[in-house]
């Protein structure tokens, strides 16, 4: 009787590990899945983005269209803990016609734990005040990827 339930046992430990294989199989491919959230407008850009998980920036990406001008492009973080925590992540200091915002994050800052890491509240916000407003429009772009 003792064999049998030992047997039972095993058998039961070998289908768990091979469904937390499975799953872990899964989870590897969407840390390296990348989600885009897009904005467009012929405005000022005040946007926000995240994910309802943990989330590690991959990229981001404006294109400006038309128009002239240039002006600061502000990336900041609206920390879900609050106020005291949120921060400025990065500034291009001239941003506009005829210089699109390209930012890729690569090498080690792609690996968890990541300075670009996320917790599943927070915002990732981007603010740019746009200098001709009636002629110039723009797009942007974020990449993010889920994160351990």
């Amino acid at each position: 009787m003792a064999n049998g339930r030992s047997d039972i046992l095993r058998a039961t430990q070998v289908i768990l590990d091979e469904q937390n294989r499975e799953v872990q199989a899964v989870r590897d491919r969407q840390l390296l899945s990348v989600v885009s959230q897009t904005g467009t407008g012929s405005g000022d850009i005040d946007a926000d983005f995240g994910l309802d998980q943990k989330f590690r920036l991959v990229f981001v990406r404006c294109h400006f269209a038309g128009g002239t001008g240039v002006n600061p492009f502000v990336m900041l973080l609206d920390s879900a803990v609050g106020p005291a925590y949120d921060a400025r992540l990065f500034t291009i200091s001239q941003a506009g016609a005829n210089r699109d915002v390209n930012l890729r994050v690569t090498g080690e800052d792609l690996l968890d734990p990541s300075p670009w890491t996320f917790d599943a509240a927070d915002r990732v916000r981007f603010q740019w005040a746009n200098p001709d407003g009636g002629n110039m429009t723009w797009g942007l772009t974020v990449g993010m990827a889920l994160a351990s």
